[in-house]
């Protein structure tokens, strides 16, 4: 059977509540939904100096959910809370001293630049200029950091879009730290794409250099219980008319929470590999993917992890800037056959999300069931997911899932707003 083991029809009244105070705050904070950003979107209107100008002419107008966004950035707590992250913030910092060669001496520019500390870090390692690039209001106060650091000569901040402000030479780093929840929930990546089509030199840097998102079933007997078992028996009182609205506050949205490797039923799957050096702004409007899993134990299927990680290598072994699409169905294989071979590949930083390593603000992302799926050991669980772009707002991300298990099949579809 087909069913859709959900209540759209109250989505709208209802739809905003999962991620609650948490995730809207967040939203508010900065970063796709609450990611803690110490450099965000290269967006805004604005100066510059040194050779630096404002374009005459917008690739495409900033829509008011852009302002949105960029305002949210100007708030202290987003960046506070990405800085605290000190998996996230000191692996930028060791990722920018392991390829100290290739930004000593070199033109820098940073994509989302927030406060200004992955520019301070460059600075640090002896680049020649740094482009400190942000649309946020943030970017008044990372003037201010520069100056405080005595690093106005090297440290530009560029207080606009990536899309409008000038740079008038070519470039041979690009930083960033772009990714969102789900990886590219915010979809500031296009930024980064727009950047290094605009300006990196041909055999450029570009950190991080790739990501992977994977998704995996899990079970959360725990947080299921939390959430809707509660209202079975409330003081002695049977609340249990209470559940249907219960499931859908709950897991109408994908929650961003931690888990841990003890609640992932199998070994991951790979949703899409993104390599930064040839990746295309139009293969970030929707991705596919299908998976089959076995699940390895027993136990009640409460839905779908999402993580990801990031590599920072050098540029591919043979780069190119003109850039192919890849297609848009991703099948990659776990051991990451698929993926471009790069110089010294064992030397490289990765940065992870995943439920098995050290926790970041990032966390993981949980596209919840509404109801569990009891599984035995050996059974399999396929479908696809589908990840597009809102045409609301395009850093709004629509999840259209896939599954069926045990004979049974359903769909379920969210919005990461």
């Amino acid at each position: 059977m087909n069913s859709t083991n959900g209540y759209h029809h109250q989505q709208q009244q209802y739809g905003e509540k999962r991620f609650g105070a948490s995730h809207k705050d967040r939203v508010r904070r900065g970063t796709r939904g609450g990611r803690s950003r110490d450099l965000r979107d290269g967006h805004g209107h604005g100066g510059g100096t040194v050779g630096v100008r404002v374009c005459e002419q917008q690739q495409r107008p900033p829509t008011d959910f852009d302002m949105a966004y960029f305002h949210s950035y100007a708030h202290v707590g987003i960046h506070e809370e990405m800085i605290k992250d000190r998996v996230r913030t000191e692996t930028y910092r060791a990722a920018i001293m392991q390829h100290q060669s290739s930004i000593a001496g070199k033109v820098v520019v940073d994509v989302g630049c927030g406060t200004g500390i992955l520019s301070i870090f460059c600075a640090q390692a002896g680049a020649k200029r740094v482009y400190a690039v942000d649309a946020s209001d943030i970017a008044v106060q990372a003037n201010e950091v520069v100056k405080a650091n005595n690093l106005s000569d090297i440290v530009i901040v560029l207080h606009g879009r990536v899309e409008d402000v000038e740079i008038d030479e070519e470039v041979d780093v690009i930083i960033s730290e772009w990714m969102g929840y789900m990886l590219l929930y915010e979809s500031m990546l296009g930024s980064v794409i727009t950047a290094r089509d605009r300006w990196l030199k041909q055999g450029g840097l570009i950190l991080p250099s790739n990501a992977t998102l994977y998704m995996a079933p899990i079970t959360h007997s725990d947080r299921y219980s939390e959430s809707i078992d509660f209202w079975r028996n409330v003081y002695g009182i049977d609340m249990s008319a209470m559940l249907p609205l219960a499931k859908q506050c709950a897991f109408e949205e994908p929650c961003v929470e931690t888990i841990t490797g003890e609640n992932v039923l199998t070994w991951p799957h790979v949703v899409k590999h993104v390599d930064c050096y040839t990746i295309t702004i139009n293969e970030l409007e929707s991705v596919t993917t299908r998976y089959k899993f076995k699940s390895m134990m027993r136990a009640p299927l409460h839905g779908f992890a999402f993580w990801f990680d990031v590599e920072f290598s050098g540029p591919c072994v043979s780069p190119t800037i003109n850039h192919t699409p890849s297609p848009l169905v991703e099948n990659n294989s776990i051991d990451g056959s698929q993926r471009k071979k790069r110089a010294n590949p064992n030397e490289a930083l990765v940065l992870s999300t995943a439920p098995e390593d050290p926790p970041t603000h990032w966390q993981q992302t949980l596209i919840y069931f509404y109801d569990p799926i009891e599984v035995e050991q050996d059974q399999l669980i396929e479908g696809s997911v589908t990840l597009s772009q809102s045409k609301e707002n395009a850093r709004f991300m629509n999840i259209h899932l896939e599954y069926a298990s045990g004979g049974r099949s359903f769909i379920k579809e969210s919005v990461m707003r």
